[in-house]
């Protein structure tokens, strides 16, 4: 199960997906969800301010199709985060819009294999000059309920 949620606070929206596994995840789930999580750890460690937003994107969707799951991953990696939920940028294929130091985003790849189900991971980050400040706090492991 994908679970995508927010909050909005002072007029500021946040973002979060998380997938929980309803009963004991098997072998598969297990590794499907395993290349989700490093495809975004992989986009997570690609941002900083002045890369172009395609950078960041690469970075996940090259980790998905490696592992053989690229016709799955059907959406970007990840937007802009503001007043609205999904703002400029766009964390895509084309998008070459550079990082500003500051800009807040979300890195959420994730891949749907019919039969399976999906998987995505979703966190709020901050751009700074060096990297990604992660502000989401919750935990990234699956959820098994």
């Amino acid at each position: 199960m994908v679970l995508d949620h927010g909050a909005i606070l002072a007029n500021y929206a946040s973002d979060m997906t998380r997938t929980v596994h309803l009963g004991a995840a098997g072998r598969r789930v297990r590794a499907l969800y395993q290349v989700v999580l490093e495809a975004q750890q992989r986009a997570v460690a690609a941002v900083r301010a002045g890369v172009v937003c395609s950078a960041v994107d690469r970075a996940a969707r090259e980790h998905i199709r490696r592992c053989g799951f690229g016709r799955y991953f059907i959406h970007s990696t990840g937007h802009g985060l503001g007043i609205e939920v999904h703002e400029i940028p766009r964390l895509a294929r084309r998008d070459q819009t550079k990082l500003p130091a500051g800009a807040v985003i979300t890195i959420e790849p994730g891949i749907y294999v019919p039969g399976i189900g999906g998987f995505r991971i979703e966190d709020v980050v901050v751009v700074r000059e060096r990297g990604a400040e992660v502000l989401t706090t919750t935990p990234r492991a699956l959820l098994e309920l």
